[in-house]
């Protein structure tokens, strides 16, 4: 969100409602066609007012738009873009306006800035999930690439003690984390620690199951987190095909990347006189197995 604008601080009319917090100013905050009363600190600047808007309006707002903060002006009978350097100091009136033109996703992935998400890959799994011997092979295959690329790896388990482990075909030799769970989203404060302690993180290479619980929700809460997601449509299924396939289509229409192994791993090299090309190109000579994705084509 940017807030953009070139006027000086104006006015916003005096006093507030009694019962506001001391040391607080009473706002207006206004959005689409609503209007919500609330108080941010005395002095309380854009960062500020960002963050009251999305708790107030934080479900109705599309994360992919950029907006503008504006202000109302009792000098112009309406609103002008938020001044720089603008400072809460009375009553004020104040309103969110999503642009128009939407952000475009490029998908861009390079080694340095990306971490793979490697969720639930279980043996309590192998009987239930479509296609799992496929997602295995395919999953395993990334996280080759990964090794040989030095993208690090975040693995998590669903309720081991009742689920198993990972599956003994998936090497984890190397990887970063392996954490168990009961939430859904592999979005773990563990997770997070450990992608702050990985500077430049903008993308993640996301797969295992189920598409449309663990995969879906993952998805959806790096994205509110400003990272971009790329689910790798091959390496990732659930029991059944349906759920699958509507929840792949949910994300892609989100402005998640729905992309495919081989898709992911020539990105990441991009070149063929990269270092590591012919050990990527050893790995991808064999396609990878379809696992029932051509069924919707």
């Amino acid at each position: 969100m940017a807030a953009e604008a070139a006027v000086p601080a104006l006015p916003g009319g005096g006093g507030g409602p009694a019962g506001a917090p001391s040391g607080s100013v009473p706002v207006l905050f206004c959005f689409s066609v609503f209007a919500r009363p609330s108080a941010v600190p005395h002095g309380a600047g854009y960062e500020l007012l960002i963050q009251k808007f999305l708790s107030l309006y934080g479900d109705q707002l599309d994360m992919h738009r950029k907006f503008v903060v504006q202000l109302f002006a009792e000098e112009w009978g309406q609103y002008v873009d938020l001044p720089k350097g603008f400072a809460v100091s009375e009553r004020c009136k104040v309103r969110l306006v999503p642009l128009q033109v939407q952000l475009t996703t490029l998908g861009n992935l390079t080694p340095s800035s990306t971490v793979f998400f490697c969720c639930d890959m279980q043996e309590r799994f192998r009987p239930a999930i479509k296609y799992f011997g496929d997602i295995i092979s395919v999953g395993q295959r990334l996280l080759q690439g990964a090794r040989i690329l030095g993208i690090p790896v975040i693995v998590t388990e669903q309720y081991p003690k009742g689920l198993g482990s990972t599956v003994q075909e998936i090497d984890l030799t190397g990887v970063k984390l392996v954490l168990p769970k009961t939430k859904f989203s592999m979005v773990l404060p563990e997770v997070e620690a450990a992608l702050a302690e990985i500077p430049g993180v903008r993308s993640v290479v996301l797969f295992g199951v189920e598409t449309h619980v663990c995969i879906q929700q993952t998805a959806l809460e790096l994205v509110g987190r400003g990272i971009e997601v790329h689910i790798v449509a091959d390496a990732t299924s659930s029991r059944s095909m349906m759920d699958r396939m509507f929840a792949l289509e949910r994300l892609a229409r989100t402005g998640i990347i729905v992309t495919t192994s081989e898709a992911v791993l020539l990105q990441l090299v991009a070149d063929k006189d990269h270092p590591k090309f012919k050990e990527i190109q050893n790995l991808i000579k064999a396609s990878a197995p379809e696992s029932g994705l051509l069924s919707k084509v």
